[in-house]
């Protein structure tokens, strides 16, 4: 028998007992990806199939029956062919299962799910609720990771970075031909959709700089946290996006965020402006982004995040001019899966 012990957030908040008497063995299934070598020989990459968030012994040890695969979408996938009897399914929002209405009616014992990570999009939580599961994520356990991220990619665009690696890789020495797209950081103005765990944490990494910040929440900043950044606010994303040269997204995706960055939002941009995207990329109208790219109204575009993940082959923004796009591991550093492992395990306590 074990019972729900908290990290993070939950579709419903209370704790409940998962199995019937203390000789019963429960089923963790869990959806991660592949680490191939690197993963078979180093065991600190805990979040891909072959180390298992560190949690085989310590779940088979308490007699409860632990299954981990990347094999993870469709009818016929090994993951939709354990759900019959699993009551709790792990899942990250590196290689998310996507925990739909339709997956969590053919699981009659589900009780829990939780991301080894932060973000709980992949999990349909009105149905997650209308079931009385709980949806755990482990939070904060990636935030200075993802933070990092987003001013690496910002100077990687701004620098244009990518295009001088690639001249190196390719033989050639094109001063101007790089130059020509290459800008200093100082004195830009850079703003954040939203100031929560990661979103200040960008604002405090990027002060430093010499550079104007700008940021929009639900929930302003106490005047004193304002003034330590020298950072503006404005009520809307619409309203921040005039000013700035470069905007970092770092909201949660639901259904207000969805699409934020559309076609008109865009257009409203300043002319020759930045975006970096690390929050989810269904924040961002896929074809819309394009376009403003292939234009040049959007200089650049930057991120880790993609819709459907892992990113198709051919997904439009693999061939976009002028990204530097990487797969979603912002929040996946070495550092960052022994937080997240841990607190998967500290969310699950057996008894």
């Amino acid at each position: 028998m074990f019972t729900l012990r908290h990290v993070g957030r939950f579709a419903t908040a209370t704790a409940r007992k998962f199995s019937t008497s203390e000789s019963s063995q429960a089923k963790v299934l869990c959806a991660l990806y592949e680490g191939g070598d690197a993963g078979k020989a180093n065991p600190n990459i805990k979040g891909c199939v072959e180390n298992g968030l560190g949690l085989k012994e310590y779940l088979e040890k308490n007699g409860h029956e632990f299954i981990v695969t990347s094999d993870k979408d469709g009818v016929n996938s090994e993951f939709e062919s354990h759900l019959h009897d699993a009551e709790v399914v792990i899942s990250q929002p590196f290689w998310p299962a996507y925990i739909t209405a339709e997956r969590i009616a053919k699981a009659p014992k589900l009780k829990l799910a939780i991301t080894a990570g932060v973000g709980s999009d992949h999990v349909d939580l009105a149905a997650a609720c209308e079931r009385g599961m709980s949806v755990v994520e482990v939070t904060g356990c990636n935030v200075v990771s993802v933070a990092e991220h987003v001013v690496m990619q910002i100077l990687a665009l701004v620098r244009n970075y990518i295009p001088a690696y690639k001249q190196v890789i390719d033989g050639k020495w094109d001063i101007a031909g790089i130059a020509d797209k290459a800008w200093d950081l100082e004195g830009k103005s850079i703003g954040t959709v939203a100031a929560g765990r990661i979103g200040y944490r960008v604002l405090q990494r990027l002060k430093p700089f010499d550079v104007k910040l700008h940021y929009t929440d639900k929930f302003r900043l106490p005047p004193w946290q304002e003034q330590e950044l020298g950072a503006t606010y404005h009520a809307t994303v619409e309203e921040m996006v005039k000013h700035c040269d470069i905007v970092t997204i770092n909201c949660p995706l639901h259904p207000e965020t969805e699409h934020m960055f559309n076609k008109e939002m865009l257009a409203k941009m300043k002319p020759g402006s930045f975006i970096v995207n690390t929050a989810r990329g269904k924040i961002v109208d896929t074809q819309a982004l394009v376009a403003a790219v292939e234009s040049g109204h959007i200089e650049g575009y930057a991120g880790d995040v993609w819709f459907p993940q892992p990113a198709v082959p051919d997904h439009p923004w693999r061939q976009m001019p002028r990204h530097a796009m990487t797969p979603h591991y912002s929040g996946t550093t070495l550092d960052a899966q022994a937080r997240y492992a841990h607190g998967t395990q500290v969310n699950i306590q057996w008894r």
